[in-house]
């Protein structure tokens, strides 16, 4: 008796271990469970950790509640400014509900890579290559709102669309590459131009003060001097100007500014001028003596010239 209130109790321990395992279930910390008991829902989901279900009786669905990224393949497309175009996204969603993802969808993944697919290439078709080009975040979030609206249905929130590349022909990256040359030359001659007038403005400016004060001429061509002498050491052959010399004349004979050096000076200079003067009257009276010895018939001649050109009345030896 003893022996089959052993066994028997041996038996249940083994079949209730049995039913423990087979009823045992681990829902991980991103995951959820939804029971199915004989094909229909029942009760709420089952949060992370263990869990008890009925077996050969419930089904157990988990679903992953974590951000899934999936890539669209390349679509190819005609522009509204007809362009042929391949472009490829990136779709970033997640389940929010998982017992929506499993009743309203048969594969909610598969659903969602096929909108985001023929929402591509709607967007391929309202948009210009430009706007492909360069516009790409208002074009992220219209693809965005396309794939979103049905995805909430299916328990499924779209968290980010990313347009990753835009393959565009060959011929038409050529045709790209020589516009934007010609503008970038376009650009660069318009710059020089306005440089040159700038210049020139400046150039005009700088003739009209070195004309007022000349001397600057000559210290910008000893400026000029310098610098071809400090590159390289070569021999200069510099003829002087004669603004130069008159530059130098007129330094010389400012007037000092000691009164005693200033009235020496002016004595100087008068000394300096009678001599000048006497040496005029020397030069122009000798021609005629000289002529009066040459010739002893032209005395009387040179007397009147002498006599005309010192406008005195000698007397005649």
């Amino acid at each position: 008796m003893v022996e089959e209130l052993l066994g028997a109790a041996v038996a249940a321990g083994a079949a209730g271990l049995v039913y423990l395992a087979a009823a045992a279930r681990v829902v991980k910390q991103y995951e959820r469970g939804v029971i199915l008991r004989l094909g229909r829902l029942r009760g709420t989901v089952r949060p992370p950790g263990f869990t008890l279900i009925v077996p050969a009786v419930d089904r157990l669905h988990k679903v992953n509640m974590q951000i899934v990224t999936m890539p669209v393949p390349a679509q190819e497309g005609i522009t509204r400014d007809n362009v042929t175009v391949r472009v490829d996204a990136v779709v970033y969603f997640k389940v929010v509900d998982a017992a929506a993802a499993i009743i309203n969808v048969e594969d909610y993944r598969f659903a969602v890579s096929q909108m985001a697919q023929t929402s591509l290439r709607s967007i391929i078709g309202k948009s210009d290559l430009d706007d492909l080009l360069s516009n790409r975040e208002k074009l992220n979030e219209g693809l965005e709102l396309m794939i979103d609206s049905p995805a909430m249905g299916w328990g499924v929130q779209i968290d980010r669309v990313e347009i990753k590349d835009v393959s565009l022909p060959e011929s038409m990256k050529r045709s790209m590459a020589r516009q934007a040359e010609a503008d970038r030359e376009r650009r660069a001659r318009v710059i020089n131009a306005d440089a040159e007038l700038q210049a020139s403005k400046k150039l005009a400016e700088a003739a009209h003060q070195m004309a007022d004060a000349p001397s600057a001429l000559q210290l910008r061509l000893l400026q000029t001097v310098m610098a071809v002498a400090a590159e390289k050491n070569s021999t200069l052959v510099l003829p002087i100007p004669v603004e130069l010399l008159r530059f130098l004349e007129r330094g010389a004979a400012q007037p000092p500014q000691d009164p005693a050096a200033e009235q020496a000076g002016e004595q100087t200079a008068g000394r300096q001028t009678a001599v000048e003067q006497a040496a005029v009257q020397q030069t122009a009276v000798r021609p005629a003596t000289e002529q009066a010895a040459v010739d002893p018939f032209s005395e009387h001649v040179a007397v009147e010239e002498s006599t005309a050109d010192t406008d005195g009345r000698p007397e005649r030896k």
